[in-house]
């Protein structure tokens, strides 16, 4: 594949957004991808809508339409925007909707369509392979924690001071009571 192919399918995957959990994209995207007016493309998905089964495309509803707005600057529709909530077409949905175009702009784009579709599915596998690695690394980490953390308490306790020994070692001088009793209890000299 040549370097323009490459930005062009980078490109695409750019458009691509995650709906009701599934990888789509809009309506307006893919016809500007395919060189039709999004009214074409939306009229030719209502006259041969036995071929968009509900896991190729789909209308939007009102509230996933509002919060794409707010997160992508479209026009408000009082000023002469959208009239109809916009179709989201899966990775079969856009080669289904190029085959129902049939115009050659729409077959040489939906290559690259696709492309973008394979390649996000590959990245997302790799990141889940990383995810999965990380969580290894967790809890080998959590279990060496515990194992660094018992070697430290063992550490600590070596290092304090012993207690203080309160007997003195060594020849310790009677006391001063002790020496006046010691003189009571002996013989006293004539």
């Amino acid at each position: 594949m040549n370097k323009a192919a490459v930005v062009l399918a980078k490109r695409v995957g750019s458009k691509i957004l995650v709906l009701r959990n599934q990888k789509v994209i809009l309506d307006t995207d893919l016809a500007e991808l395919y060189g039709v007016p999004v009214k074409q493309l939306n009229q030719q998905i209502k006259r041969n809508r036995q071929r968009f089964p509900a896991d190729f495309a789909f209308t939007l509803t009102k509230s996933e339409y509002e919060a794409l707005r707010s997160q992508i600057v479209t026009p408000n529709s009082g000023r002469g925007g959208r009239r109809y909530l916009p179709h989201a077409f899966t990775e079969h949905g856009a080669l289904m909707a190029a085959s129902v175009l049939n115009s050659q702009r729409a077959v040489e784009m939906s290559i690259f369509v696709v492309r973008a579709f394979v390649q996000m599915r590959q990245s997302l596998a790799r990141n889940q392979h990383m995810v999965s690695k990380l969580a290894e690394l967790e809890a080998r980490l959590d279990n060496h924690d515990h194992e660094i953390q018992d070697l430290v308490d063992a550490l600590r306790e070596l290092i304090e001071p012993l207690p203080a020994n309160k007997r003195r070692i060594g020849f310790e001088p009677p006391s001063t009571t002790a020496n006046a009793e010691n003189r009571a209890l002996r013989p006293k000299k004539l």
